[in-house]
């Protein structure tokens, strides 16, 4: 007589647990560890909340010390006077050309020479990158660069602000860690395929570089969003002149006199100062989330040692 099997009792079968518990003392690491980082959230945005207030807050209040997370005698006469003048629109149109075509003339060299620099065989490798390394410790000094800018007939040009910062030695070294580190089976494989040099370098390296690369486009962005000194030695055309400068004679004439050249001010001080200081901030606080997943991965990723 055949038995027929019966199918084991589930409910009997004790469960396995599948993940490992926390120990105590990791727990409290994670609480304590997120309460700092919340603090130094906090910390970090509390004076850029503090400057916005102050930018919509009236004279008198910001001068008492008064204003801290919220605007008091809340106002726009700053920013309406400000945005109604043409030469603020002049200067941003500068300010967004100047940085656009400055970036990606610097982000051509940088990575172009990064590339070079990286490969072990390039003749002359080692004081080609010594050269590098000594312009992040000496330069010419102001006198010689300002001859030397003017004598090449570059003053009142938008080259002035361009070349002479095309290439940043620190980007170009965190570059060169990198391509280093790039493997160098898929150079070989491409290069058996057919591919020249420049082929290499345009469809296989740059493309698996896009946290580098996007990390060095911030950098040199920033750099040339925030610049204002070389405009102010370079440029006497107000028509070429970007908006950092604008705001920074802005800013220098009302804590100066109290009026701006062509301007009636009613809020100066501190507020001129505050609407200065968040009107140059802020397309760069926009512009960031959009290359902040590779802006860690990036630096990271060129710092590494071969």
């Amino acid at each position: 007589m055949s038995t027929t099997p019966t199918a084991p009792d589930i409910s009997a079968v004790r469960a396995v647990p599948t993940t490992i518990k926390d120990t105590r003392g990791y727990t409290v690491f994670r609480v304590v560890n997120a309460v700092l980082l919340v603090l130094v959230c906090l910390v970090t945005l509390y004076p850029f909340v503090n400057l916005i207030a102050q930018a919509f807050s009236s004279q008198g209040y910001i001068v008492a010390g008064e204003v801290n997370l919220w605007p008091k005698g809340f106002n726009l006469t700053t920013f309406e006077t400000v945005f109604g003048d043409e030469r603020f629109w002049t200067g941003y149109r500068n300010t967004i050309i100047q940085t656009v075509l400055a970036t990606g003339i610097a982000m051509v060299l940088t990575t172009t020479m990064a590339y070079a620099l990286s490969k072990r065989h390039l003749k002359g490798r080692s004081v080609f990158i010594g050269l590098v390394v000594v312009t992040m410790f000496f330069n010419g000094g102001l006198i010689p660069n300002y001859l030397l800018i003017t004598n090449l007939g570059l003053k009142n040009t938008i080259w002035a602000i361009v070349l002479p910062n095309a290439i940043s030695a620190f980007n170009l070294l965190v570059m060169k860690s990198f391509f280093e580190n790039f493997p160098s089976d898929l150079e070989e494989a491409a290069s058996i395929d057919g591919l020249t040099t420049y082929g290499i370098f345009g469809r296989i390296v740059l493309p698996l570089s896009k946290a580098v690369v996007a990390t060095m486009v911030l950098f040199y962005a920033v750099s040339f969003w925030n610049a204002w000194f070389p405009a102010f030695l370079y440029l006497s055309d107000p028509g070429l002149q970007p908006v950092t400068l604008y705001l920074r004679n802005l800013l220098a004439g009302a804590t100066g006199s109290g009026v701006e050249a062509g301007m009636e001010t009613v809020q100066i001080g501190a507020n001129i100062q505050a609407v200065a200081m968040l009107l140059t901030v802020l397309p760069i606080i926009c512009f960031y989330p959009f290359i902040q997943k590779y802006f860690v991965s990036g630096v990271m990723l060129g710092s590494v040692k071969g």
